[in-house]
Parts: C-alpha cells; sequence; structure tokens
C-alpha cells in the first residue's frame, strides 16, 4: 500500500490493518512450521483474513 492512500485511512482502519498482518504473518509462520500443509495453511489465513476484511467493512460503514 502506497504511503498517501494509508494516509488516507481512519485509524481505526490503519490499526485493524496492522493487527491483521501481525496476527497473520505469525500464524502463517507457525502452521508452516508445524509441517502443515501449504494449501491448509492457506485456507486457514484466508478464513481469517475474511473476518479482518470483515471487520473493516463494519468501521467503514460507520464513518
Amino acid at each position: 500500500m502506497k504511503l498517501y492512500k494509508m494516509e488516507q485511512t481512519s485509524p481505526e482502519v490503519r490499526e485493524i490493518a496492522w493487527k491483521a498482518q501481525t496476527r497473520l504473518t505469525a500464524r502463517y509462520r507457525a502452521l508452516s512450521a508445524r509441517g502443515k500443509k501449504t494449501t491448509v495453511v492457506c485456507t486457514a489465513i484466508a478464513r481469517e483474513l475474511v473476518g479482518f476484511m470483515w471487520s473493516v467493512g463494519r468501521e467503514a460503514r460507520s464513518t
């Protein structure tokens, strides 16, 4: 994401995005380290990402 676009978003959305970034990265690494198949790991991450996207959508709708 370009810095200009990031500055246009609300602080709440940026906070949600950062939480998603840190959580999903850590989760991906943990599941991969346990030896899970890449397809299983990506599916798990995608399911959690949908939750973060839902949260951003709700936040954007409320403003």
